[in-house]
Parts: C-alpha cells; structure tokens; sequence
C-alpha cells in the first residue's frame, strides 16, 4: 500500500499535556469534571467519562472536588468563580494560549483595543476574550476586516487564534494595515499548527486520494479539510475507523493520511492498520496479478471481511429487532436497531424478513462476542448522499421526512442522509410553532452543499414562491370579469376579506358585501367560509383581483318602482341623519330621503329634534327613480294626509330642497 502520513498528524503537545493532566485524575474518590470537553474528540471523552472524569459546563455546576480547564483556556471571571467556590483546579490550557492570555491582559491594562482574528465562537477564542473584560472585536473573515469601524486616535493590539489557517490571516493583517491605524500585531498561531497545515498542502498536492481524521467539531481539523479538498478532489474526513469506506480506495492509490490535533494515536494507527491488512490480503488473493482492481479483489473473497466494506448478505433471523445476517463468512452478522435506519419509526421486523437479500456496511469484524457488526443506515446515507448531490446539480426536488425540530429549523432524512432546513427556508411565510411539521414528509430543495463537512441545507421558501406564481398565472388566466367563482374567506380585515381563489387571494370590498349597511365584514363572513364570488376586475400586471357578493340579478333596486308606488305609504327605518333630512331603509340596500320639509307638519330646526337612527316610521312615497337609486319619502304626509295636501297647496316654494342639496344627499 502506498501510503504516506503526514509527520505532525495527531495530538499536539498542548493536547497531550491536557489529556495526561486528566488520565492522572481518573479513580479518584473525590469528583473530578473537566471546564467543557476536553478536547474536540468523542473517542477520548467517552473514555475519560468510563474512568470518573465528567463534564461540566459552568463552576456552579460543582460544589467539591477537582475542575480541570481544557487546553483552550478560559477567561479571568471564570478562576473567580472556581476560586469563590472552593474547587481544586487543574489548569490543562495549552502554554500558547497562555501566552496570548498575558499579551492581551497587559496590552488591555494598557489602554489598547484588543483585536482577535479568529471564530468567536470557538471556545479559545472565547477565552481569550475574557482577558480584556470581553470587549475585544473579533474578526473571522477579510470582509469583517474591511468593514470594521476603526478610530485613528486608538491603538490596537492584535492577537489571533492558535489553531488559524496562516494565510487568512494575513490577508486580514493586511486590510488592516491599510487602515492607517496604530497596530500592535502579534502572530501567535501555534508552530505546531502551522507545521501541520503546511504538511498537510505539500502532502495534499502530491496524493490521489487523502484521508483527515479528527472530530467533526474540531476547528483545526476542519481547517485541514480545506486545505486537503483545495489540492485534492478526493479528500475523506473521517472521525474513526468505522466512517472510512475501504471501496473508496484501490491499490494503485497515492494515499495521503493527516489527522488534527485532538486526534488520539491509538485511532491513527487503527486506521493504518485496517488499510494494510486489507490491502495486503487483496493482494494475495489477486494472485500477484496487476490487472485485477482492488475492487473486484473485494468481490471475488466470499470469505474474507474489513472494517468498511460494503457487502451483500441474506437475513437469517430478527430476534428483538436486531437483525442475524449470513454474510459467508466464519461468523454470522448483526445488524442493532440503532443502526437499522436513520429513521426511528422503521422497524426492522416489519422491514425485512428471513430470507432476504440485504446490502450492509461492516463496522467491525470482530465486536466482541465473535460476530460481525453490521450497519444499514450507512448504506442509507450514501445513497442519500447520492441523491442529495444529484438534486443539488440538476436542481431538483428531494423528499425527506422530518425527523426533529432543532434551534433554527428541522432535520430532514432523504434516504438515511441528515438535511439541516433553517426555519427562514421552511416557507415563504413566518411559522411561529414547526414542530407541526414533526414526522411529516416536505419536498425541498438542496441549497447549499459541502460533502466533506457534511454539511446539507435544504430549502422550502423558493420552491414554494415558484408553484404559488404558477398557480396564479394559472388562474389569471381563467378569470373573467363577470364570472362566478367558488372561494375560501382566508383573512378578514376592517374594510372588507380576501378569498382564496385556489393558490390566489381576491378581495371583497365591504361596500360589495350586502345591497344593505353593513358596518363590519364580520357581520357577513367568517375565516374559512366557502363563498361564491363574482369576479368584478382582473388586473393581471398588479396581481390584484377584485369581487363581489351582489349578484346584480338580485339588485332591490331592480322592483323598487313595483314595491314603492308613488303615493303609497310604507315603513322604514330610520338609518341615517345629515342636516337637511333623514335616509330611511326601506329594505336592504334600497334608502330613501325625507327631506327635513318632510319630517314634521310644522318649522324642524334639526332632524334630530323629531327623529332618532333606529326608529321605526310610516312615510309616504313621494318619487322613485331606479336608475339614480332615489327615493323621495315624506313622513308629514304619511302622519297626516288630508291636512298635509291641504298645505301643500299652501306651502311657499321657498320650503322645497334645492335639487343639487338633494342629489348631494343621495350621493353621500
């Protein structure tokens, strides 16, 4: 096997001495607990957890024993606080950072702003923070750099983070300089850092394929990730042994091996190791033949197994939902509930039966009791990957079932492979409570995708704005004016309601609710009522539809000459006053005026003298005019009729309502 690892790969000597300082406290009686994770490697914390040592998350947490600070150190509040309660401390942080602890302590006793280049939330930077009584400005990108408000009169002092990529920050340091500021510039990224990631280039730049092991929260093993994927298309981050995928990898392969700085040897040599037995016995069953592919080697052993092969076996038997696997091999394999599938709801026994041909994942040869651990979800996931990538490339649409509501959105699993939907891309709308969408299946699109962080974003909001302009175009271009339409009351607001049409919202005016008043579109409709409509306007380029509840066939106005004859005398109710008489609803949406002449056989200074809205009244018909929507009522002449056509031959013309005051009133 041709396979090259990088000299700095593994713990730093910062690390080492945090991990030593906390292995000398396991088997105490007393309670020991480190500041945060040790480190940023689950391998070492779960086994240091197995031997006493826990973790705690702040110092009151605790009140005895022995408190160990990791290696990314923390800020001075924080020895107060262990201090004030009494706790033994260790202190694991690394003597680089302590470094830049002093630096920026002196420079902030000093009067000068503290500048750190670095992520703000990673936990050394964090601590370094808390030297200068957090009051530092971080910068993790040239763009912060380039934007930050910076005064000429200050000095500044700057420090960056251990673990930093050396040439980002530079070209920080240079935008900065630019800025013709006072600048105290201290390079403090670790030696050994930097040795690493410049292995890690030339060694990249040289390989076909490269392997980094570390911990997926580990900032410098990210950082070696990137820099591996710009030199090397073919760049596997790995956590242990059990995510490497030996199909992946041919015999032929110039394979490069780093690994960051919270990653154990013991973890570095098991990957080694895996890779050549496995490369060794593909060789030996090829029969020293150079023309057969370390794949097919694979294919032709029915009887030989490595950690990461990915094989085909029949179900045996699923006993307690763990399911037995005859694979052909010396020992039968098992599959555990929990690697099944990434979908808690499947349940193996309803899923598989014995006899079935299934395709597994080898995680371990040997777990222990003699038996092949087998994974399925892995299978799952690569396919998931698979059809994740495809979608992002072609840009179509996936489907995922939502398995958990998280801070800031869902998690959604397509075929086994986790997508992050931040919550500003579940819809094209504000949801205030997602868990409704818990256990549902949502289309989406990927958005964003980094395969060597495992990092998915999909997104719903685009997606869904697409088919919503679909749907109106597609009912714009039925509607027309005059028609009748069946709807759905979506909203009701003080001057009318929105129907939705089928995906587009048409609005109802109040004055287009009833022929009769109505002084709230509440008194008519409610939230959810179907409705049928009449489409009054469609203007396509404002998107704006208009509509009504008059049905013009039912129009009172249409029989009110019938209804109200002249000279007939009917009841009314009195609806509205204005100074020169009062509007009289006769039936709904048919008003007419009794002009203030009319109220009373006598001088009425006010209608409101005489009248009262609500009342109930006689008045006689004195003209009807359809086409104007005008009726003229007198209640003087419906009270007394002998005695008011006597003095209406009497009555001087000075008394009758100017013609234009009466249309004004009618109007209004």
């Amino acid at each position: 096997m041709n396979l090259t690892v990088a000299p700095s790969a593994g713990f730093c000597f910062g690390v080492k001495r945090a991990i030593d300082i906390a292995y000398s406290q396991t088997g105490k009686q007393e309670p020991v607990a480190t500041l945060g994770p040790l480190i940023h490697n689950k391998t070492v914390t779960d086994d240091l957890a197995a031997k006493g040592v826990g973790i705690i998350e702040t110092p009151e947490e605790m009140d005895s024993g022995t408190v160990i600070i990791r290696s990314h150190g923390v800020g001075k509040e924080i020895y107060e606080r262990l201090k004030q309660r009494g706790l033994h401390v260790l202190d694991g942080t690394c003597p680089f950072v302590k470094k830049i602890h002093q630096l920026v302590a002196d420079a902030h006793e000093k009067g000068n702003r503290i500048i750190i280049i670095g992520d703000e939330k990673h936990p050394e930077v964090m601590g370094i923070n808390g030297w200068c009584d957090s009051s530092a400005l971080i910068l993790n990108e040239p763009a912060q750099a380039e934007c930050a408000q910076l005064s000429a009169t200050e000095p500044y002092t700057v420090v960056v983070q251990t673990t930093f990529r050396h040439s980002k920050f530079q070209n920080i340091v240079a935008i900065l300089k630019e800025k013709g500021i006072t600048l105290q510039i201290h390079d403090t990224i670790c030696s050994a850092t930097e040795k690493r990631q410049r292995e890690a280039v030339e060694l990249s730049a040289k390989v076909d394929k490269m392997i980094v092991i570390g911990d997926r929260k580990s900032s410098n093993t990210q950082k070696l990730v990137e820099i591996c994927a710009k030199n090397c298309q073919n760049t596997y981050h790995i956590e242990t042994i059990r995510d490497l995928v030996l199909n992946n990898f041919d015999k032929d392969d110039k394979i490069g091996l780093t690994a960051g700085a919270s990653t154990p040897p013991a973890i570095i040599k098991e990957v080694i190791v895996t890779m050549s037995e496995a490369f060794d016995n593909a060789v030996q069953n090829a029969g020293g033949s150079e023309e057969v592919s370390f794949e097919q080697m694979l294919e032709e052993s029915l009887v030989t197994l490595h950690t990461g092969d990915i094989v085909k076996g029949t179900v045996i038997s699923v006993s307690n939902e763990e399911v037995s696997v005859n694979l052909g091999f010396k020992s039968d394999g098992i599959i555990s509930r929990d690697e099944f599938s990434s979908d808690k709801s499947v349940i193996p026994s309803q899923t598989v039966k014995p006899g079935d041909e299934i395709e597994v994942f080898v995680v371990r040869v040997n777990d222990g009791d003699g038996n092949v651990q087998l994974s399925r979800k892995r299978i799952e996931a690569q396919k998931g990957l698979e059809e994740i990538e495809a979608a992002y490339n072609d840009k179509t649409v996936v489907t995922g079932t939502v398995t958990d509501v998280v801070k800031g959105g869902l998690i959604a699993v397509v075929n086994g492979a986790k997508v992050f939907i931040p919550s500003s891309q579940v819809s094209n709308k504000f949801i205030e409570d997602l868990s409704v969408f818990k256990g549902k299946e949502l289309d989406f699109n990927i958005i964003e995708l980094d395969r060597t962080k495992r990092r998915f974003i999909g997104g719903r909001k685009a997606m869904i704005e697409k088919e919503i302009a679909e749907k109106k175009a597609a009912i714009f271009a039925t509607l027309e004016a005059g028609t009748k339409r069946m709807g759905t009351v979506s909203r009701l607001t003080d001057f009318g309601a929105f129907v939705d049409l089928g995906g587009v919202d048409g609005l109802i005016h109040i004055s287009e609710m009833s022929w009769g008043r109505i002084s709230n579109p509440r008194e008519v409709l409610k939230e959810g009522q179907e409705v049928e409509v009449i489409v009054l306007d469609v203007d396509k380029e404002k998107g704006k539809i208009s509509l009504s509840l008059k049905d013009s066939a039912k129009n009172p106005w249409m029989t009110a000459s019938e209804k109200y004859a002249v000279g007939s005398i009917v009841e009314g109710k009195v609806v509205r006053m204005v100074p020169f008489g009062a509007f009289v609803e006769l039936e709904p949406g048919v008003d007419g005026l009794v002009h203030i002449s009319q109220i009373a056989n006598k001088h009425v200074v006010k209608p409101e003298d005489e009248l009262k809205v609500g009342e109930i009244i006689n008045v006689k018909v004195l003209e009807v005019n359809p086409e104007q929507k005008k009726i003229s009522l007198s209640k003087r002449q419906a009270d007394a009729p002998v005695e008011e056509a006597a003095a209406a031959e009497e009555a001087p013309a000075a008394e009758e309502a100017p013609a234009a005051e009466e249309a004004a009133a009618t109007e209004e």
